[in-house]
């Protein structure tokens, strides 16, 4: 009898690395209005991540912009609308708690106490399934520095299942993963950085 599964992959994009600026350059806003992104990590006025990625946003503030917000619209790692309200720091960075694939706006709610910039942490996450899955093995490339792709259960902050390291070098990430797979009951979730440039992961769907 043919072996039939549902085994499907779902592809995965390098993530950026930390840049305080790169979605938008310092500079003092004046009233409640939408900052320019014109970053180096934008194109057309936007912001856009790797395939299937989302990573924090950050706000760094030179001033005190503690008693103003900033509006974050775009998408999350897997397409879906999604806005955040982050309340600005005081001289220091504030960090969105979701994960944006894209951003297309940045809002504030009023005018800002000094030079603010916008940019991204070094840290990616993805959804490989929201719902009870096994993960059957991967393959892509080592990034830029030696570190650890991680796969979650239940979200992107959850349990770490299966780690696998990587090398400082374009090496071909492929590990042995057992015929019963690694069991996620409560959804995959995968967390990298710099250390992965690209990976597509196999899993049950």
């Amino acid at each position: 009898m043919a072996n039939v599964t549902n085994v499907k992959s779902k592809f995965f994009g390098a993530v950026d690395g930390l840049d305080a600026d790169g979605i938008s350059v310092a500079a003092t806003i004046g009233s409640a209005t939408t900052l320019t992104l014109g970053g180096t990590l934008t194109s057309g006025g936007s912001y856009t991540s790797g395939d299937n990625i989302g990573q924090l946003i950050t706000i760094l503030s030179a001033a005190d912009d503690s008693g103003i917000t900033f509006t974050i619209v775009g998408t999350d790692a897997v397409g879906d609308a999604q806005t955040e309200v982050l309340t600005g720091a005081n001289t220091t960075t504030a960090t969105s708690s979701g994960y944006f694939n894209t951003v297309t706006s940045i809002t504030t709610s009023a005018a800002t106490a000094g030079n603010v910039s916008a940019g991204v942490t070094a840290t990616g996450t993805g959804t490989v399934f929201a719902g009870r899955t096994r993960i059957r093995g991967m393959q892509g490339l080592s990034g830029t520095s030696a570190g650890n792709l991680l796969f979650k259960n239940t979200s992107v902050t959850g349990t770490t299942l299966l780690t696998v390291p990587t090398q400082a070098a374009a090496e071909l990430i492929e590990p042995y993963i057992p015929d019963n797979a690694v069991l996620f009951d409560a959804g995959a979730y995968v967390n990298f950085g710099s250390a992965v440039a690209t990976v597509t992961v196999f899993y049950d769907g």
